[in-house]
């Protein structure tokens, strides 16, 4: 039997607004909330939101006709559409919560909800590694508690509220990955979910273009922290060029993780495309993913879960459990070895990725696939520039870009160097055609650039039986 998450009357009390049903038509219980149709059942109810190329309104019969029970709709649209509405509801028995906005209605909702609930919160956001610390701090605590965690990538102001209604009633730790790419997002996530504790991964360039500034990054990211209560914790990276900014103001205790203060950390050993072997207070932790920018994740999870006391046996088992997620540091072996790191690309990210390739022990050739970092705004042309400068650095064979902002790239490459040949295409399938006939058995390649541009499609045309596994 499906789980009742709220009674119809609950909903109106919770998000306000004028219900409009007929007799009968609100009894029973709203058993899962949608705001893609595709995903209409018996018993869910509708989020309508409007997007760049259709409004979810013109949806709602669809809705009712798989069974849907209410939807709320925009006050707007109500007084426009209000004969044929009123017609859905009769012939499916459908009802309606007419609000401002649906998307403000699924907010105050999704926050309702979890006041319900006895979970305790932990947020996490930053520029980059916000996901894996998210999976790494899940791995760990439901090692002996029920943990929830928002999936994939569930993390924005439409994503997050709808992933709250899977928190169970015995879960104890909820946590929830924070995503932010406009001014405000992190504030009302946070009080959606007010978090008890929280965790800055880093400040980077992510979405500068649509911030402005790092300055401006920063103070969105800030958001979590001051979401905190007095009695709440903040973690924050002990190299954190924006600590004292981010510190200020706070109620809560700030706490900072890294090499040096993440408590009971030894040290550890880089296995190369085998991850790191950790030392925790005499324990040796196997945990596989790779990097510099993997271990700094891992060790901002531990610094939470020691504050939480949490074992380090919990933790080692947490730890050893992990796997790369899509896109995200995964391997994949054979003839040509391939780092698939095609999430997501931002300065930051790039940098991170070149430095691994670079420092790598590697008998073979190394290969990097770069796609064009996207939403940089007024920095796109400097962030390129310095991405040139950057591979003009390392010790790389082969350089394929792909992308209209990569041009400054190529240009440089090709001016500067002859040691690393370097191509430039704007057609995937020329990219992929171009560099599966540069390769040899033995290379390593790299393969990174901004989500848009869904670079995993390379892959197949490398590794033709591969199967791209999750999108996001």
């Amino acid at each position: 039997m499906d789980r009742v998450l709220f009674q119809f009357s609950e909903i109106v009390r919770i998000v306000g607004g004028n219900p409009y049903y007929l007799p009968l038509a609100e009894k029973g219980g709203i058993t899962s909330v949608i705001s893609d149709s595709r995903q209409a059942s018996k018993g869910c109810l509708f989020v309508p939101l409007k997007g760049e190329r259709t409004d979810g309104h013109y949806y709602i019969q669809e809705v009712f006709s798989k069974g849907g029970k209410v939807s709320f709709v925009a006050d707007e649209f109500w007084s426009l559409n209000q004969d044929s509405l009123q017609t859905y509801a009769v012939k499916y028995r459908g009802a309606y919560i007419i609000v401002p906005t649906p998307l403000g209605a699924l907010h105050k909702l999704a926050e309702g909800y979890l006041r319900k609930k006895k979970v305790h919160r932990i947020g996490v956001t930053g520029s980059n590694g916000k996901t894996t610390t998210k999976e790494i701090l899940g791995a760990i605590l439901s090692r002996n508690n029920s943990t929830f965690m928002n999936r994939g990538n569930l993390n924005s102001e439409i994503g997050l509220p709808l992933s709250v209604f899977e928190v169970q009633d015995d879960d104890r730790w909820a946590v929830f990955e924070m995503g932010m790419n406009h001014a405000g997002e992190i504030q009302t996530l946070a009080q959606i979910v007010k978090p008890e504790i929280g965790i800055i991964t880093n400040i980077g360039t992510a979405h500068i273009g649509n911030l402005g500034s790092q300055e401006a990054i920063a103070a969105e990211k800030k958001q979590l922290l001051l979401s905190l209560p007095s009695t709440g914790l903040g973690f924050i990276h002990e190299e954190e060029a924006f600590a004292s900014f981010l510190k200020e103001g706070v109620k809560a205790k700030i706490k900072t993780f890294g090499e040096r203060t993440t408590p009971g950390y030894e040290g550890a050993e880089n296995l190369g495309l085998r991850g790191w072997m950790i030392r925790l207070e005499g324990k040796r932790i196997h945990f596989p993913l790779i990097g510099k920018f993997n271990l700094k994740n891992a060790l901002g999870a531990i610094a939470v879960c020691k504050e939480l006391g949490v074992g380090n046996s919990e933790i080692k088992t947490g730890l050893e459990s992990v796997k790369p997620l899509f896109g995200r540091g995964q391997i994949i072996e054979g003839p040509v070895t391939i780092l698939l790191d095609c999430y997501n690309a931002n300065p930051n990210s790039m940098l991170e990725a070149l430095d691994f390739l670079n420092e790598i022990e590697w008998q073979g050739r190394k290969i990097g696939v770069f796609g064009a970092m996207k939403e940089l705004g007024s920095y796109e042309g400097e962030a390129h520039k310095t991405l040139g400068e950057w591979i003009l650095q390392k010790k790389l064979d082969g350089v394929f870009l792909y992308g209209e902002e990569m041009e400054t790239v190529y240009r440089l490459i090709k001016h500067t160097t002859d040691r690393i040949l370097v191509f430039l295409e704007q057609k995937i399938e020329d990219l992929a055609l171009r560099l599966k006939g540069f390769l040899k058995e033995g290379d390593i390649v790299l393969i990174k650039g901004s989500r848009s541009l869904e670079l995993e499609r390379v892959v197949k045309y490398i590794v033709p039986d591969h199967t791209e596994g999750e999108h996001a």
